[in-house]
């Protein structure tokens, strides 16, 4: 019977290790992966989502004013 027991505990021994192995390997990938996919992004032209919002404003700003001057515009032509 204590046999029995010592291959249950060596089985649970082995099966514990071989999970804390597992995610070992998952965290190693993943940061593996976020590092490549950091390196692929930093490598591309791509804008912050602070430098859109700022073309996006300044965009709005430049059709207001378009506008505006059409409207005057719009108001000197002899009619």
């Amino acid at each position: 019977m204590q046999t029995r027991n010592k291959i249950f505990d060596d089985l649970s021994q082995i099966m514990t290790n071989a999970m804390g192995v597992a995610q070992g390997a998952k965290d190693e990938a993943e940061n593996a992966m976020k590092g490549m996919m950091d390196r692929w992004l930093a490598d591309r032209d791509f804008v912050t989502r602070e430098e859109f919002d700022a073309v996006r404003a300044m965009a709005q700003k430049a059709r207001e004013e378009n506008e505006a001057l059409k409207v005057r515009l719009d108001a000197l032509e002899p009619k």
